[in-house]
Order: C-alpha cells, then sequence, then structure tokens
C-alpha cells in the first residue's frame, strides 16, 4: 500500500509540472525573443541557439539531441519553446503534433555547406557551381521547390567525368524539406538536391549518408566525407574548425510552441501506417535489422576465436604473456565502447579503406575477445584439478583429457555466461550510427526524423531486440542440451 500511495503521489505531481509548464506557455502569447523571459527554450545540442541561450539567465535552457526530440518535449509539456531553422518543421506535422510558429527571429543567417579545413580545390568547384546556378535561376528554382512546392528545375547538363571518386556528402539532418530520405532510399530535399546538381555538373559520383552533425564534422575533418550538408548556419566560430562555400540560402530561427487550437491525432492504424508503410520506411527496419546481425554474429565469431588466445595468455606459464592480455583487458574494460568506435574509425582504421561496417566488427570483436577469453579462462579453472589428473593416470594424453573430460564440464558452466556477453554484444551495436552505419536503431532514428512519431518506431526495435536476444539465448541453451 505505501508504495502505490508513492506512486500515485509522484504522478501527480509530475502531471502537475507538465500542467504548470503548458499553461505557462499557453496563457503568454509570444511575439518576439523579448517575450521568453521565464520560460524554458528546448533546442538541439552544440547548435548557434544552445550558444546562445545558454549565457541567458532569464531562461531556462533545455537541450536535445535532435529536432525530433525538441519537439516531443514542447509537445509533453518539459519545455515552453523549441527554437530551431524556420524550415525545420513540415507543415503536416505542426498540424499533428499541435505545433505551431510563434514567431521568426529577428536574425539572418547564411547557410552555407561545410567544407574540409584546406580543401580548396572542392570548395572552389562549390562556389562556381552556386554562382553558376543562381546566374541562370536554377538554384532558385530547387528552393522554391522544395519550400514552396514549384515545378523542379531540368538537371543540368552532366559534366565531363573527371575520374575522380564521388562526392561523399553527410547530412546532419533527416527533415523536410531540407534533406530527407524519401521513398526507395534516395535523398532529397533542397540540400540533397543541390549537392546531387553538383555532382552531375562535374562529373562524378554523389553519395549521402546520414550522422549526428557531431559526428558529421568529425568525419569531415578526418577525411571521411567531402561535404556536411544540414542547413548550416555560417558563423566566425564554426569557420574555425571548417571552410564554408558561399551562401546559398538565408535562414531565420524559428520558435516553436503548442497550438492549444489543434486537436486532432491520428489513430493506431493511421500512426503504423505512417511510420511503417510511408514512403517504404519498413525496409529501413529490415535493412538495419539485417545490418544489426550481421554485425553482432560476426563480431561474436572474430571474438570468440581472439578470446581464445585471451585465453590461452592468461593460462600461459609466462608471464609477460599473463601481464599483456591483463594488460589488454584493462585497456578494453577502461574505454567505453562508443569511444572505441570513434577512434578505430577516425583514427586507427581511418586510411585502411576498411568500411565502417568491418571496423564495427572489427572494434566489437576486440571487445568480445576479452569478455569471452576471460570467461573461458574462469570456467576452465573451475574444474577440480583432480579431474585432469584422473584423465592423465588413466592414459589419456592432455589434449584428450581436455576435450573429453575439463571441456564439458568448462562449457557447462560458461555457456550462460557466454550467452549473456552475446547478448549485451547485440545491444551494443546500437551505437553503429555514429559512424554512418543503417543499423536497428539509426533506422528508427531516421523515421522518428521524419515521422516525428517515437513511440511506434521505438516499440518496433524494441520487440525486434527481445526476440534477437531470446533467439541467442534460446540456440545457446540448445547447444548446452546437446
Amino acid at each position: 500500500m505505501p508504495e502505490r500511495r508513492i506512486l500515485l503521489l509522484l504522478t501527480i505531481l509530475t502531471m502537475s509540472v507538465c500542467s504548470c509548464r503548458q499553461d505557462r506557455s499557453h496563457g503568454k502569447e509570444l511575439r518576439s525573443e523579448a517575450d521568453l523571459t521565464g520560460l524554458t527554450i528546448s533546442t538541439s545540442a552544440g547548435n548557434y541557439f544552445d550558444t546562445k541561450y545558454s549565457g541567458r539567465e532569464d531562461v531556462t535552457l533545455f537541450r536535445v539531441n535532435s529536432e525530433v526530440d525538441g519537439v516531443q518535449a514542447v509537445h509533453q509539456g518539459i519545455a515552453d519553446v523549441f527554437v530551431t531553422d524556420e524550415v525545420a518543421i513540415p507543415k503536416d506535422a505542426r498540424e499533428r503534433l499541435k505545433i505551431k510558429l510563434a514567431f521568426r527571429g529577428e536574425e539572418v543567417f547564411d547557410v552555407a555547406f561545410a567544407i574540409r579545413k584546406g580543401d580548396d580545390k572542392l570548395r572552389e568547384q562549390l562556389d562556381s557551381f552556386i554562382v553558376e546556378s543562381r546566374a541562370d535561376g536554377s538554384l532558385d528554382a530547387v528552393i522554391s521547390h522544395w519550400i514552396n512546392g514549384t515545378p523542379a528545375p531540368p538537371d543540368p547538363a552532366p559534366g565531363t567525368p573527371s575520374g575522380e571518386g564521388p562526392v561523399r556528402c553527410v547530412t546532419g539532418v533527416n527533415m523536410e524539406p531540407v534533406c530527407f530520405l524519401g521513398d526507395g532510399g534516395e535523398w532529397k530535399g533542397m540540400d540533397a538536391d543541390i549537392l546531387r546538381r553538383f555532382a552531375l555538373w562535374s562529373g562524378r559520383p554523389f553519395e549521402m549518408k546520414f550522422q549526428d552533425l557531431g559526428s558529421a564534422i568529425l568525419a569531415l575533418s578526418t577525411g571521411g566525407c567531402d561535404a556536411v550538408s544540414a542547413c548550416l548556419y555560417v558563423t566566425e566560430e564554426r569557420k574555425k574548425s571548417v571552410d564554408f562555400t558561399i551562401p546559398y540560402y538565408k535562414c531565420r530561427p524559428g520558435y516553436f510552441v503548442l497550438d492549444s487550437g489543434k486537436s486532432a491525432r491520428l489513430g493506431w492504424g493511421e500512426r503504423l501506417k505512417m511510420n511503417l508503410v510511408k514512403e517504404g520506411r519498413w525496409k529501413l527496419i529490415t535493412s538495419g535489422l539485417l545490418e544489426t546481425l550481421k554485425i553482432t554474429f560476426l563480431s561474436i565469431l572474430l571474438g570468440t576465436i581472439l578470446g581464445v588466445g585471451i585465453c590461452a595468455m592468461l593460462r600461459s606459464r609466462r608471464k609477460w604473456l599473463r601481464s599483456t592480455a591483463n594488460l589488454y583487458g584493462g585497456f578494453i574494460q577502461g574505454i567505453p565502447t562508443l569511444v572505441l568506435l570513434l577512434i578505430m574509425f577516425y583514427v586507427v582504421l581511418a586510411d585502411t579503406g576498411l568500411s565502417a561496417t568491418l571496423v564495427a566488427i572489427v572494434t566489437f570483436a576486440l571487445c568480445f575477445a576479452w569478455s569471452s577469453g576471460s570467461i573461458f579462462n574462469s570456467v576452465i579453472s573451475s574444474v577440480p584439478k583432480g579431474q585432469t589428473e584422473a584423465g592423465l593416470s588413466l592414459g589419456f594424453t592432455p589434449l584428450r583429457t581436455f576435450t573429453g573430460i575439463v571441456f564439458p564440464q568448462a562449457l557447462q558452466r560458461g555457456l550462460p555466461l557466454y550467452a549473456g556477453e552475446c547478448v549485451s554484444l547485440l545491444k551494443s551495436t546500437s551505437i553503429v550510427g555514429y559512424i554512418a552505419i543503417m543499423d536497428l536503431t539509426r533506422a528508427s532514428d531516421l523515421i522518428r526524423s521524419r515521422t516525428f512519431d517515437a513511440f511506434i518506431p521505438l516499440l518496433v526495435i524494441t520487440v525486434a531486440y527481445f526476440v534477437l536476444a531470446w533467439l541467442i539465448r534460446l540456440l545457446l541453451n540448445l547447444l548446452l542440451k546437446k
């Protein structure tokens, strides 16, 4: 009974806090930045508005990871206002989420593409293309097509094949009309269209991937991509890290709040259709699932082989081998898997030409090697030495004694622990999106950023991970019974 009363009290307090925040924002008509005093503002971490409002004492700043999280913060009453680009939230999403544009900021920002420092050749080519496209009207036509719905201009005449590699672009956003993943897996939107036309104009293939903006800038600085697009504002602070092309668009901040006049909400059937059926978004889930399975099982296989070696080193009579294995274990245990993954991708294996998937497999295998190797060593040590001595006294060779007497007992004791590590590895693969791999979690992120609906995509991948973990344990348990 006391637990129920405490739970009820916490629920009432939570609802009261949310209602207070909602009432506070609804009762105050916002027309300018001066009206933000006393309110909670949500914005994406690390962007211009984060820097701007973190220095104001009259507002409370609530940082989020993406536009969809910022919208959800306002929609759920965690924040009063969400500030981002004025074109960031499509009209249909605003109506569905009961969000409205309260006002536009007074500042006007130049929007450009980010280029790696020192890559003057690509920057000059992009600048020339932007100047030429603006002169013939095609640039304005592309922007108007995606923002105002006017007809799209024809593609430029293909340039002479340069023989160079593709123009490798990374987008930090997946939102209409800036840049979004459309039907058939093709990137569309204002930024994607301009960069695609540039690649055609320069006689080079075009590639685009999605990464968080921070990871995208890191990829740019280490040579992992050629250009970054995310409706990026040109600021003096950003110029210290990257170069910018000449501006191709001007944008103002948009301040979004709840719209109390909207009440229509989608039913479950419509939400399922929007999240899984529209634009073939279920294909993102299936391709992400296959990528997760590939990384998980190959990492387990390679990590198990390496783990046998780690176990042999731990059980070696040579002290330097045992010390080396323990030093390796301390290194693996002391570094977060995400940090190790980024180091492997952007530093250690950056110039090897390995794909992001192979880098992820190697990284997770190195982590799993220590986990499996230490398990192997522990369970082998747990078998009484008398078992080995008995086998040898019966005339068995050391190898026959191990495989016929020690190993079966060790396997029975260690397999449940090994299964737990396999499941942990499966869950750890959810971070591979940081190096632009389209896994199960990243697929969910892409769907959420397009539909602004968090529940359905997260529910789908939750069920998927649960089923995969259950299957791993089931297969290993069947092996144990045999």
